[in-house]
C-alpha cells in the first residue's frame, strides 16, 4: 500500500477545486461607478425557473437584502441600507441600485439555488465626483519679487483632499499638445503637476483631470496666475493691518456715538427739569395774583346813646 504525504496548502487547494467544481463559482468581478448613477449587476440568467431561488447579500456579514423565490419578490434590510433604491428583474434575478452612493461600495454576493448552486461575488466601488482643478503659482519660500533675469514661473495644476477610486490622470496641455501627466489609481490625498511658462507668453495652457467616466478643463490665464510672490511675512503683516484697522475704526465710532447718545440724554433731562420748575414758579404767582389781602382799622369806641324808636346806622372807616 502507497502512501503520499500532502501538505495542508495542497489538501487546501483541492478542497477548493472540489467546491468549485461542484457548487460553481465565477470568481470577483469589479465595477466601478459614479455616485449618484445606476448600476445593475447581472446574473447571466436567461430565464429564473419557478423552482429556482435568487438571494442577493451585501457586505462582510452577508446581509440579506433581496431574493426571488415562486416569482415572488422580497426584500430584507434593503430599506435600512438602501432605501427604495434597489430593483430586482423577476426574469433574470438582476440586481439593480439607483442613486448609489459612497457607503453602498462594497461586496455583493449572488446565490442560485436550482438543481445546483451558483455563486456570483462583485466589488462595486462608488467613485465620488471629480472637482476642477485649481492652478497656483509656486513661489519659493525666500523670494519675495520674481527676477526679471528670469522671465518664468512655476504654476502647479492641483486637486486637493480627493477622495476617488478608479484610474485619476491630471495633464498639462498647451493647445491641444500634451506636455505632461500623471496618473493614480484609488486616491485618497491631493495630486499636483508642476508647468514651467514664460511671463510674455500668448500661448493657450489648460489643466485636464480626466477618469473613466468624465473630464474637467481648467485654462490657464498667464497675466493672473504669474503674479509676483509675496514675502509671507509682508502677507501676514497685510493681513493683519487688513483685519486690525477696521476693527479700530469700528470700535472709535462706537465709542463716538455712545459719547454722542449720552450728552443728548443729559441735555434732554435738564430741559425737563428746568421746564418744571417754571411750571411752579408761574403757578405760584398765579395764585399770589389771585389773592389780596387788607388792614382792617378800628375806630374809637363810639358812645353808647339810648335806643330811640327811629333806626340809626353808623359807619366806620375801612382801609
Amino acid at each position: 500500500m502507497m502512501r503520499y504525504n500532502i501538505s495542508k496548502n495542497t489538501f487546501s487547494c483541492i478542497i477548493l477545486l472540489v467546491i468549485k467544481g461542484v457548487f460553481g463559482d465565477d470568481g470577483l468581478k469589479s465595477v466601478s461607478v459614479m455616485e449618484g448613477d445606476s448600476v445593475t449587476l447581472h446574473t447571466d440568467v436567461t430565464e429564473i425557473q419557478t423552482e429556482d431561488q435568487i438571494l442577493w447579500l451585501f457586505g462582510p456579514q452577508e446581509t440579506r437584502i433581496a431574493h426571488i423565490y415562486n416569482q415572488i419578490i422580497g426584500m430584507f434590510d434593503s430599506n435600512k441600507t438602501f432605501g427604495d433604491r434597489l430593483q430586482l428583474d423577476r426574469q433574470t434575478g438582476s440586481l439593480t441600485i439607483r442613486n448609489i452612493q459612497i457607503t453602498n461600495s462594497g461586496l455583493y454576493k449572488l446565490q442560485i439555488l436550482s438543481k445546483t448552486t451558483t455563486y456570483k461575488r462583485f466589488n462595486v466601488t462608488v467613485c465620488a465626483h471629480l472637482h476642477t482643478p485649481k492652478i497656483t503659482r509656486d513661489c519659493p519660500q525666500k523670494l519675495s519679487e520674481p527676477q526679471r533675469s528670469d522671465p518664468k514661473c512655476v504654476l502647479q495644476c492641483s486637486l486637493m483632499n480627493v477622495t476617488h477610486c478608479g484610474n485619476l490622470t491630471l495633464s498639462w496641455y498647451k493647445g491641444n499638445s500634451l506636455l505632461s501627466s500623471i496618473s493614480v489609481s484609488d486616491l485618497n490625498s491631493s495630486l499636483s503637476l508642476p508647468l514651467e511658462v514664460e511671463y510674455l507668453e500668448n500661448n493657450i495652457y489648460s489643466c485636464v483631470v480626466s477618469n473613466s467616466f468624465t473630464n474637467l478643463t481648467k485654462h490657464l490665464n498667464i497675466a493672473d496666475s504669474c503674479q509676483p510672490c509675496s514675502d509671507s511675512s509682508s502677507t501676514n503683516h497685510r493681513r493683519f493691518f487688513a483685519v486690525f484697522i477696521p476693527a479700530v475704526l469700528l470700535a472709535v465710532l462706537a465709542c463716538v456715538m455712545c459719547i454722542l447718545y449720552r450728552k443728548h440724554r443729559r441735555t434732554g433731562q435738564k430741559g425737563d427739569r428746568f421746564d418744571a420748575s417754571q411750571h411752579v414758579v408761574e403757578t405760584v404767582r398765579m395764585e399770589k395774583e389771585e389773592v389780596l389781602y387788607t388792614e382792617t382799622t378800628f375806630c374809637k369806641k363810639v358812645p353808647k346813646k339810648k335806643p330811640t324808636r327811629t333806626e340809626e346806622t353808623i359807619y366806620a372807616s375801612v382801609v
